[in-house]
């Protein structure tokens, strides 16, 4: 039996939405594209919504928007993709690492830590679609120590009058917190798009905006619309209308715009994304109540009394394994066609941060964690036939590789 780690949900309807965009002779940013911002917007309760080609094009406009300068600090955790840290880099600014917490997300006692007036924003990451403690991060930003701190070097940051708090929330489209949908739960939440994620568009991102007065949600989302197609005052959709041809570029923008024929794929997805999200959470229980049954699992956080995963990864963890064994389950695995991950490869394991003098000493648990994880595939199309074999290939991999059975 051969299965795959995580395919994209295709149906009639997604085949549909695409076809129905070709028709319309109209492909790039338009109508399917402001649909799906409205529909994201709508699920999440967010002021506004734009829709962009990558979360971390996304991220890369929000800090660019933020205004950060050259020694600026933005705090991330050790334990991401590398987009968080990269989109920190792209600016200009310095990405200051910090270790996890047991539940893979950010540890707020090393963020205190790290904090100096340098600091400008934390970017907190949901990882496999667990919500970060984002009540404990809005009152961290917000105690008067931390505010004394904060030196402004933009008007942006002038106006905010502290800390950026910024969720990658790539992993947690339909996780909730406080029993509503996240996304509004910080200043800015970007959800990605891409195609292994619960809702894709193939490549994309979704920037949530919720900022504090004196912002204007709606007019910021205008400005950073018009700063993602290159700052101009038109876009093509508009300019294809009779007439209207002539058009001004007011700033430095970037080119990061979403096109309707990929939004097309996101649109039909989150209109059933209810049913979908039911089918993912029924298959992350099934593995919850099988692995528990083990003493050497550990098994991922899925549901508190105020949180609750968007089912995207099922993030496994062994006791008392090595790293090596770890990867001999995964070849185990591997050979018997079941397609496994790791998520994810700390940052300061990976050459690029290596070579900037980031070390692993400084992330223990970041080390841990990653160590004796492995992702098992969940997506809303797999059967119970294939989850009953990942369930039976782990344990078997398992008992061979450690318990030499």
């Amino acid at each position: 039996m051969k299965i795959s780690f995580s395919p994209p949900y295709i149906d009639d309807a997604v085949i549909e939405e695409v076809v129905d965009t070709l028709n319309s002779g109209w492909i790039t940013t338009g109508p399917k594209v402001k649909a799906l911002e409205n529909e994201i917007c709508s699920f999440t309760n967010s002021h506004a919504v734009l829709c962009v080609n990558s979360w971390t094009s996304g991220a890369i406009m929000m800090l660019r928007w933020l205004g950060l300068k050259s020694g600026d600090e933005v705090i991330v955790p050790a334990y991401t993709y590398c987009a968080t840290a990269l989109a920190v880099l792209n600016v200009g600014a310095v990405p200051v690492m910090v270790d996890i917490s047991d539940d893979f997300n950010i540890s707020l006692e090393a963020i205190k830590k790290a904090i100096t007036p340098k600091t400008k924003a934390i970017i907190s990451v949901d990882i496999a679609g667990w919500p970060c403690d984002y009540n404990e991060l809005v009152e961290l930003v917000t105690q008067k120590e931390v505010l004394e701190l904060f030196v402004p070097t933009s008007k942006v940051q002038t106006q905010l009058g502290r800390i950026l708090l910024l969720s990658d929330a790539a992993h947690s489209l339909g996780a909730k917190y406080n029993g509503k949908n996240i996304g509004t739960e910080v200043d800015v939440t970007i959800f990605s798009l891409h195609a292994v994620k619960n809702i894709t568009t193939a490549e994309g991102g979704a920037i949530c905006l919720n900022l504090p007065k004196p912002f204007d949600n709606l007019e910021l989302y205008k400005e950073l619309r018009m700063m993602s197609l290159n700052c101009q005052t038109k876009d093509a959709f508009s300019k294809s209308k009779s007439g209207s041809w002539r058009y001004d570029v007011i700033g430095f923008g970037m080119k990061i715009n979403l096109p309707d024929v990929n939004a097309a794929i996101g649109l039909a997805q989150i209109r059933q994304y209810h049913n979908l999200l039911q089918l993912r959470k029924s298959i992350s229980e099934r593995y919850q109540q099988s692995f528990s049954l083990f003493d050497w699992a550990i098994l991922p956080p899925q549901k508190s009394s105020f949180k609750e995963s968007s089912y995207h990864i099922y993030a496994l963890r062994f006791k008392s394994i090595t790293e090596d064994q770890r990867d001999e389950i995964i070849l185990n695995m591997t050979k018997q066609d079941v397609a496994i991950n790791v998520h994810f490869i700390p940052l300061p394991m990976l050459s690029f941060f290596k070579d900037m003098g980031y070390s692993m000493d400084n992330f223990p648990l970041s080390l841990k964690n990653y160590s004796c994880e492995l992702s098992l595939p969940i997506y809303s199309q797999m059967k119970d036939e294939e989850v009953d074999f990942v369930i039976k290939t782990v344990i078997d991999s398992y008992e061979k590789v450690v318990l030499k059975k």
